[in-house]
């Protein structure tokens, strides 16, 4: 018998190919195509068949998409989402890994434990599997999120994601680093899109910009997204674990002493990396404000396999007793 993930995939997957082939588009434009039917319940593309619009509405009347969860229905979607990404890979089109949106959910909600409404912003939301995460993860807090993405199909397969999971996600089709019509947010989660920006003259506008040649886009984003924090509010990135070594990291230093507090930082398993190069950490920073400390001790792990749930659950024990510690202090 299949899980309700492995059904909501059958159905996501077997209609976007029938999209796929009617529409003759991409196998993940069918995906975006086929949610935002599931979601309406009925099929709105004027293109396909008569017969076929039937047989794709039959698949979504008998899904009866009320019936699964959040979780369900994001788990789903990504698995539709990857299967689109190895056919049509492109650099950015890298989706966060599942234990790690799911640890980044659990960090948000940690430490935002006292508030019962968040405003979270992701400036680079691509398919919101990160985002919707984090919102299924906030368990009965309030929430308005946005995200921004460049890439318009990335976006398109946001707002479906987000529309299925029921989240009123305001997303905004645009380059990131330009000004986003946001007000300050208690909260930034971020897997920082890691290379070259290719615009100078808007990186011109960053404290960050480099002093000769490109400048690194993670450090843009990292300030961008600084801007856009309440004084006091937190920001989750997800880091190449040599951003701390690059060429010009000690701007980045600089930097970061002046605007933000380090709270923790949180080495990924190596193990989920295909090399050292590829490895990754969280990235935790406090924006600075009139009622802001520095932690007496700066969170520093190595955190183990997320398959092993013991060591893991061990982790977590430690990191509630350093937020619950410093919180009182």
């Amino acid at each position: 018998m299949m899980t309700p993930v492995e059904r909501l995939f059958t159905v996501f997957d077997e209609t976007a190919q029938l999209l796929q082939e009617e529409l003759q588009c991409t196998y993940l434009e069918a995906v975006a195509e086929t949610g935002e039917n599931l979601f309406h319940g009925d099929v709105l593309q004027s293109e396909v068949s008569e017969l076929n619009a039937k047989r794709l509405k039959k698949q979504y009347r008998e899904l009866m998409l009320e019936r699964f969860q959040n979780e369900e229905i994001r788990k789903a979607f990504q698995l539709a989402v990857l299967k689109g990404m190895r056919k049509h890979v492109q650099p950015h089109h890298q989706m966060t890994p599942d234990a790690v949106s799911l640890f980044l959910a659990y960090l948000v909600r940690e430490f935002t434990r006292s508030h019962l409404a968040l405003k979270i912003l992701d400036p680079a939301v691509g398919t919101a599997n990160l985002l919707t995460a984090v919102l299924n993860g906030l368990r009965g807090k309030q929430a308005n999120s946005y995200g921004s993405d460049v890439d318009d199909l990335l976006v398109k397969l946001a707002y479906v994601n987000a529309n299925l999971q029921k989240h009123p996600v305001q997303l905004f089709n645009q380059d990131s680093l330009r000004p986003l019509f946001v007000e300050p947010v208690d909260v930034v989660v971020c897997d920082l899109p890691v290379g070259y920006y290719p615009d100078d003259d808007n990186a011109a506008r960053f404290a960050l910009k480099a002093k000769e040649g490109r400048s690194y886009a993670h450090h843009l984003f990292i300030e961008q997204s600084l801007r856009y924090t309440k004084e006091g509010g937190y920001l989750f990135f997800l880091i190449p674990n040599m951003l701390f070594s690059s060429p010009q990291a000690g701007q980045l230093n600089e930097f970061l002493k002046e605007a933000a507090i380090v709270q923790g930082v949180l080495q990924l398993p190596l193990s989920m990396f295909k090399n050292d190069q590829a490895a990754k950490s969280v990235l935790i920073l406090q924006k600075k404000g009139p009622n802001v400390k520095k932690p007496k001790h700066v969170l520093l792990v190595e955190l183990p396999r997320f398959s092993n749930k013991s060591a893991m659950q061990a982790m977590m024990a430690k990191i509630d007793a350093w937020i619950t510690e410093e919180k009182e202090c």
